[in-house]
């Protein structure tokens, strides 16, 4: 980080940092560049804030807003996500259906970012910018690709992991008939070995659920594998909407799946 003598005041620096492609900063790493003490730091912070040229997604972390997302009041999540994941030392992924949007398989843009991390973690709210964080049971099993994004890479579970998370998340992903017209636009993109794989690291009953909605869409082939893989570990049957009554409702011998919804995937 440059001295001082560098940077005049809080304006400069971060000029010199967006000039270099860099849009996040923290507040220590603002001191040390300006020499200023703690108070200082968050006057200065407080009145650039104001103006809208920066915003804070984390206490003590920082990011720059370019003029094209002034009427946000914050970076878009996906530019700014890897370096707080990285500052913060965890491991993560893009999911549900902020994942699917980069197979082009969301056509509504979901009302919050959805991020997987290990274990628990508050939602961050920064201007119009809304993350939402899912704890995930063996995440570093989950496949993923790096996708770029303006400010750098950003890892999102592949579509065989993004077709399982959203059978297992209905509830945050637009419920069971948005899940299911997902899926099947999904469907194309799923290498039905791999998504075997990625079955593996998640609870039995969300194959069970996807297996029934891709051949629901129309996509048996994809199905074949997972309902072997069904086939040799389900001992019990699960419900197809999680928590909703199901005194006499139909059930699904191939998926073991009590049939306590009619599903009609949205168009």
């Amino acid at each position: 980080m440059e001295s001082d003598s560098r940077h005049r005041n809080l304006a400069d620096y971060v000029n010199a940092l967006a000039e270099r492609g860099q849009y996040h900063f923290t507040v220590p790493q603002l001191r040390q560049a300006l020499g200023v003490s703690a108070p200082a730091a968050r006057n200065a912070l407080r009145r650039l804030a104001a103006k809208n040229g920066i915003a804070s997604p984390a206490r003590g972390f920082y990011v720059i807003i370019p003029p094209e997302y002034r009427r946000l009041g914050c970076l878009p999540a996906e530019q700014f996500i890897p370096a707080l994941m990285e500052r913060e030392g965890r491991r993560y992924y893009v999911g549900l259906l902020s994942a699917a949007q980069y197979y082009g398989a969301a056509h509504h843009r979901p009302q919050e970012f959805q991020v997987f991390l290990e274990s628990n973690r508050r939602p961050v709210e920064c201007g119009a910018v809304r993350v939402a964080f899912f704890a995930r049971k063996r995440l570093r099993d989950v496949p993923t690709r790096l996708f770029n994004t303006p400010r750098g890479p950003i890892a999102v579970s592949t579509p065989e992991a993004t077709a399982i998370d959203l059978a297992g998340y209905p509830g945050r992903a637009g419920g069971l008939d948005q899940v299911a017209m997902t899926i099947s636009e999904l469907a194309e993109e799923i290498d039905a070995e791999l998504l075997v794989k990625a079955a593996e690291t998640a609870p039995l009953p969300w194959a069970q659920r996807l297996g029934y909605l891709l051949e629901l869409g129309g996509a048996d082939e994809a199905a074949q594998p997972l309902c072997r893989f069904v086939v040799s570990n389900a001992r019990d049957y699960t419900l197809l909407a999680p928590g909703a009554e199901a005194p006499s409702a139909p059930r699904h011998r191939r998926w073991k799946l009590v049939i306590n919804m009619e599903v009609e995937p949205e168009s």
